[in-house]
């Protein structure tokens, strides 16, 4: 599978979970719970993938890219301190809810900017094969990445 696809359906499935917790009631914590747990492995694994991966194959084939992927690991940072936060949050804390919306609000914006920004100059500079080779090291790193925020290195930075 190309990586674009690959990181693209990362994307749809973040999304849905999102819209998930958005039709949740306010006296659903346990449901609330399930769905953010979800979240948080996604994105830790998706984020961790991309950061170890793809973004450095992506610098190096279209250097022009590099501010974008550049402010996309500062996004990364930022998103996985708050899914760390979420970890260790109750339910039913009144920030939890607020916490997740930040959250929505924040990965919404760095997808828009990946998909839309960048990811068409990556492939263009990449093409068909180096995209489907680096899809297939991206679905293997999956099985290996780390699921919890706090064991990634830049949650505690």
């Amino acid at each position: 599978m190309d990586a674009i696809v690959l990181l693209r359906e990362d994307h749809k499935a973040v999304e849905k979970l999102f819209k998930q917790f958005e039709k949740t009631d306010d006296d659903a914590g346990g449901e609330r719970r399930k769905i953010a747990d979800e979240v948080i492995e996604e994105l830790t694994v998706h984020a961790w993938i991309e950061e170890q991966i793809f973004y450095p194959a992506a610098r190096e084939a279209a250097p022009d890219t590099t501010d974008h992927i550049l402010e996309s690991i500062e996004e990364h940072h930022a998103v996985v301190w708050m899914l760390s936060e979420l970890k260790r949050m109750d339910p039913a804390d009144e920030r939890f809810k607020a916490k997740m919306s930040v959250l929505m609000e924040n990965v919404r914006h760095h997808v828009e900017e990946e998909e839309k920004d960048w990811f068409p100059d990556v492939r263009k500079a990449m093409g068909r094969n180096r995209l489907a080779e680096l899809g297939e090291q991206l679905k293997a790193a999956k099985k290996d990445a780390p699921r919890d925020p706090l064991a990634v290195p830049s949650a505690t930075q």
